[in-house]
């Protein structure tokens, strides 16, 4: 009878996990980062020029008609009609898409690394964290709405005495409507906190590392996300009110 003489090994402690390979992505994280900050800064910038246009329409029908006049003649003659105004169109939709696309690729990245479990963030860093992707969502809703509205007056978004040439009296009319108003003013709300929070994460991510341009990112998105509550927020109020008529 023949003994086998192979050894037997004793396992001690949990078996070893195989080592997985991780692929690199195509995309990397950095770059989506990157990306993201720089086409936030292009809209913010946007909508900083925006809410000085906006802040017009308390000099009156004259003054707010002729900006938006200008903007389709900015240059004229040296450039063709409106294409300022298209370049920037352009522009503002390749950013969004950009935005948006590296958004929801990180998002969807991060959430595949944590896997089943999830460290628990407590406090304004986890509030800011989760109202990101809400507000991102609640803005880019009310983008579709407001070109609807008062850019190309489309019913029933639009209301019905909207004319092509008075942007003052199509405003006016929008924010006559209750809803318009009210919808209005809470997606400013949401714009404050997402420009707000956007400044901070914008330094993150473009390596500012000095804590004096930090702090002054921060407080540049801090004076921007208030001057847009308070300046832009206050235009379907005094509507209401019928302050602007």
């Amino acid at each position: 009878m023949s003994v086998n003489s192979t050894p037997h090994t004793i396992q001690v402690g949990p078996p070893s996990r195989p080592t997985r390979r991780r692929e690199p992505h195509r995309l990397p994280s950095w770059g989506l980062k990157t990306a993201m900050a720089v086409s936030g800064a292009l809209w913010a910038f946007f909508v900083a020029v925006h809410l000085f246009g906006n802040l017009k329409i308390f000099a009156g029908a004259e003054a707010f008609n002729g900006y938006s006049a200008w903007l389709r003649v900015a240059f004229y003659p040296l450039l063709p009609e409106e294409s300022v105004l298209w370049a920037l169109r352009v522009a503002l939709v390749v950013g969004l898409v950009v935005h948006v696309g590296c958004a929801a690729l990180l998002w969807a990245r991060a959430r595949r690394a944590r896997g089943p479990h999830r460290a628990r963030i407590r406090g304004a860093r986890s509030v800011g964290a989760w109202l990101m992707p809400v507000t991102g969502i609640g803005v880019l809703a009310f983008l579709v709405i407001h070109l609807l509205d008062l850019t190309l007056g489309t019913q029933p978004i639009a209301a019905s005495t909207y004319v092509h040439a008075d942007a003052y009296a199509n405003l006016v009319a929008s924010f006559q409507r209750p809803w318009s108003a009210t919808f209005y003013v809470a997606i400013m709300v949401l714009l404050s906190v997402h420009l707000a929070k956007g400044f901070t994460t914008m330094a993150a991510d473009l390596g500012v590392m000095g804590r004096r341009w930090r702090a002054a990112l921060v407080a540049v998105g801090g004076l921007l996300a208030l001057a847009v509550l308070l300046g832009n927020g206050a235009i379907p109020i005094l509507v209401q009110l019928g302050v602007i008529a």
